[in-house]
């Protein structure tokens, strides 16, 4: 069977039970801040476990993409060298929400695999919990699997749990032997020998983990499962690996053809191409971008660990982007996604394989300098590593692959800490980023979900409270009813009252969890039973509209003007400004920008008419709606419609013609990252203020110049011209002012080392470092030191001699003194450093303690030797 065939049968099979289809979610969790990939089919389905939604439909069926590259679920080290480990795969799975158990669950998947997909029945076995008697039993009841093939298997291979505390309970795997001798099969090889293969896990969620350690019953039992596609395949076309089945075997096979390879000769290096391109293009069509940290940071390593196989195979030159084309071919059928973003996976993997090509080299110089100073532990540093990674873009992954090559080991630990160390001081803080779960919630009404009510009102009387609480000086309100659109999409949330009574509580913000709207407010609350009153900041609320649908017509025009491969990459739509982060490979030009304000204007002028609607998602994408990067969609979705123009997938509010944004004027353009640039932009009277202010500063220009308006732009250069100018020669005298310099009362001699610590008032930080130099090439091996008066700040140069270097001694740890000593801070480079202070009067006292320093510092190194 083909490997899309075998999707579908599974998917119908599933329906034919009925069970609700259900679209894989993105591979980028949208809402679960602990996932860096989804990594399960289970995962989009968490809230239902936790028992935090309610589930549409009780039963369910799909097949999720996932990605297991980090944390529990990691064997990236693994992908390549065996037949069947991956980053990117496929997970076929079927969900029961409280409704069928164990029963329903083995008789269907032994149904499906005996009887559809005719699997031989004396190669299979099940596996159930050792004290799951039960599911022990329906297996030899309801099915007629051999009752010998029913294994008893303990905790570690037959007891799944989401973490430490939560939902969990005993499952049933489905094995089979794939050995040439179908005589040779014993119960002790499953789970242990490689010729059982795993093919299918029954997980029953009928328990909950409590922090104790101890298990209670769930209310509600769940059966969630999941088999891998890839593996199924293999089985199923007959292959003894995964690589070999026809979701692979195109893209080795074009591989082959690129590098003018055998992957019968080599299969690890294509293997592991293969298998780390369809991660890179799912994960990039699903908007992640390699960068230096988080999941960005897992596609960098993967990529680049991709491109190091690439070098095993003699491709020097990028060329995982030229695979792109078959991923796309082989999967874009079911996830069209790989095809509509295709040109934009195929430039960031360009981009990220050049970039790292630039470094390579030199990064491979210096893993040869590392490894030629190894000690007789013969392992890199966890310092070494890490720069590394830091200086020439080698992930953690790189590095020991290589040091496996020369039969070395790696300090992970060291480096471990050392990226930690880093991320902590890039870590900021969200506002209000708590779980609302662990506030102490007072219920004051059934139910927890919040029906919106705001696209129709932005007053609304008659909600209820369900719940509140406080929070770090917030009241916390959840309410059935509210006009208060929460922060989602890129919007931000209303502001607003709301009255209880006689009270009147001042709305700041309001967030989303699954179903339900936090509202985070100002004031206090006692015990309320009546029906609130809602009002929406409405002048704010029309500000964000305007901004919002500013955005929508901003990335079509973008589109048009850019290219089809440009993509919202993150949004933010804000009452004063709108935000767009979009794919792109240079920078917008003023021009482009220009032609983008012209025909946003242009549409605005035209005064559509903006319309909303709610369609299947099916229907919304075959109608030509666009689905943006980081949203989360269900079987519905609101479409909104520019005319004949825009059409997105969007839960935002708008303004009901484009005539009502006014105006629109970007006034930022930026780059963001690798391939991704940022636009900012502002409306209506925002638009007008920006453009008010602009032609305020040219007329004050042109007052101060005296000359016409289009001659503005060649004077201005002129005059940076003459500046600059003017700064070179005022270089050159200072520079021959310093052969002036009288040294012969300066100079201190400390045992054979010398030291030099004055003042000398000039205009820049680098005339300083000018005289500092100068004064360093007179002396035989010293320290000088070099302060000066600034028009408002001190400011002062260390310069260290190279033989002090050698011995330790650095400019840095001086600078940072002398820094402190006049209120300020310093730092550099071990030759030379530079520190700024906060008083002028404080330069004379700071000359004194700096003598002293070198003094002491200069005598240690005479003392120790």
């Amino acid at each position: 069977m083909h490997s899309k065939d075998i999707r579908q049968s599974f998917l119908k099979f599933f329906k034919t039970k009925g069970h609700e289809f259900i679209r894989s979610s993105s591979v980028v969790p949208i809402d679960d801040p602990t996932l860096l990939f989804t990594n399960a089919g289970m995962n989009q389905f968490k809230p239902i476990f936790l028992d935090e939604i309610k589930a549409n439909d009780s039963r369910a069926v799909n097949s999720q993409k996932c990605i297991r590259v980090s944390g529990k679920h990691n064997d990236l080290e693994e992908v390549g060298v065996d037949t069947f480990h991956h980053t990117f795969f496929e997970m076929l799975g079927n969900w029961s929400f409280g409704d069928y158990y164990k029963k329903e669950a083995i008789e269907w998947a032994w149904q499906l695999l005996t009887e559809d997909w005719m699997l031989d029945k004396n190669r299979l076995w099940a596996t159930v919990y050792v004290e799951d008697e039960e599911a022990f039993r329906l297996w030899t009841e309801i099915t007629d699997i051999d009752p010998s093939r029913v294994v008893k298997c303990g905790k570690k291979d037959n007891f799944w749990e989401m973490g430490e505390t939560g939902p969990c309970g005993p499952c049933s795997e489905i094995h089979y032997f794939i050995g040439e001798n179908i005589e040779d099969q014993q119960p002790s090889g499953v789970n242990v020998s490689d010729q059982y293969w795993e093919l299918w896990n029954l997980v029953f969620i009928q328990n909950n983990r409590l922090a104790d350690g101890s298990l209670e019953e769930l209310p509600a039992k769940h059966v969630d499962t999941g088999a891998g596609l890839e593996r199924i395949a293999a089985v199923l076309q007959n292959k003894n690996s995964n690589y070999d089945t026809d979701l692979f075997s195109p893209i080795i096979e074009a591989l082959e053809n690129i590098a003018g390879s055998s992957y019968a000769m080599e299969p690890i290096p294509h293997r592991v191409i293969a298998d780390h391109i369809r991660m890179l293009c799912f994960s990039i069509a699903d908007g992640a971008l390699p960068s230096n940290e988080g999941r960005g940071y897992v596609l960098r390593r993967i990529l680049r660990r991709a491109a190091r196989f690439g070098r095993k195979l003699g491709l020097e030159e990028p060329f995982l982007f030229r695979l792109v084309d078959d991923v796309s071919t082989i999967m874009g059928e079911v996830y069209p996604e790989v095809i509509d973003k295709k040109i934009h996976i195929q430039k960031v993997i360009q981009s990220e394989e050049e970039s790292f090509n630039h470094t390579l080299d030199r990064g491979l110089d210096h893993f040869e300098k590392i490894i030629s100073n190894l000690d007789e532990k013969n392992q890199i540093t966890g310092a070494d590593a890490f720069k590394l990674y830091d200086t020439f873009g080698f992930p953690i992954d790189l590095t020991k692959l290589l040091s496996r090559e020369r039969k070395m080991t790696v300090d992970e630990d060291g480096f471990n800490n050392l990226m930690a160390e880093q991320r902590s001081k890039a870590k900021n803080t969200k506002k209000f980023n708590q779980d609302p779960e662990k506030f102490d919630w007072t219920h004051v009404s059934k139910g927890d979900d919040s029906e919106f009510v705001g696209y129709v009102s932005t007053h609304f009387s008659g909600a209820r409270i369900r719940r509140y609480a406080k929070n770090d000086g917030y009241l916390l309100l959840v309410l059935d009813k509210t006009p208060f659109y929460a922060e989602s999409g890129g919007q931000v949330g209303d502001q607003g009252t709301i009255k209880l009574g006689s009270i009147e509580l001042s709305v700041l913000d309001v967030q989303k969890n699954n179903n339900t709207h936090i509202h985070f407010c100002n004031g206090e609350l006692e015990e309320f039973h009546g029906e609130v009153e809602c009002n929406v900041d409405v002048v704010r609320r029309l500000s964000v509209m305007k901004n919002h649908t500013a955005t929508h017509l901003m990335h079509k025009a973008l589109k048009d003007i850019l290219g089809t491969h440009v993509n919202q990459a993150g949004s933010l739509v804000h009452p004063d400004y709108l935000r767009f982060d979009l794919t792109h490979f240079e920078k917008i030009s003023n021009d482009e920008i220009k032609s983008v304000e012209n025909m946003v204007n242009e549409k605005i002028l035209m005064n559509f008419v903006v319309d909303s609607t709610v369609e299947t998602y099916d229907d919304a994408k075959n109608s030509g709606a666009e689905a943006l990067f980081g949203e989360k969609y269900g079987n519905e979705v609101r479409v909104i419609t520019v005319g004949d123009y825009s059409k997105e997938l969007c839960g935002g509010t708008h303004v009901k013609r484009t005539g009502d944004i006014g105006s629109f004027k970007i006034t930022d353009e930026s780059s963001l990252s690798s391939g991704v640039r940022r636009l900012i932009a502002v409306t209506g009277h925002s638009s007008l203020d920006q453009m008010q202010r602009n032609a305020t500063v040219i007329n004050h220009i042109q007052s101060v110049l005296n000359i016409p308006v289009d001659e503005m732009v060649n004077r201005i250069k002129t005059l940076l011209k003459e500046k600059k100018d003017l700064e070179k020669k005022l270089k050159v005298r200072n520079k021959s002012s310093n052969v002036d310099l009288d040294l012969t009362d300066e100079i201190n001699q400390i045992g054979k080392y010398q030291s030099v610590v004055i003042r000398k008032d000039v205009a820049t930080l680098d005339e300083l470092k000018s005289i500092g130099d100068y004064i360093q090439k007179k002396l035989s091996s010293g320290i000088v030191a070099i302060f000066s008066k600034g028009e408002e700040k001190p400011m002062a140069v260390v310069s260290i001699s190279k033989d002090l270097n050698e011995k330790g001694l650095f400019a840095g740890p001086i600078a940072k003194a002398i820094g402190s000593y006049m209120g300020g801070g310093g730092g550099g480079k071990p030759h030379m450093a530079t520190a700024g202070g906060k008083n002028n009067e404080s330069i004379n006292s700071s000359i004194e303690l700096t003598k002293k320093l070198i003094f002491e510092s200069l005598n240690r190194k005479i003392n120790a030797v």
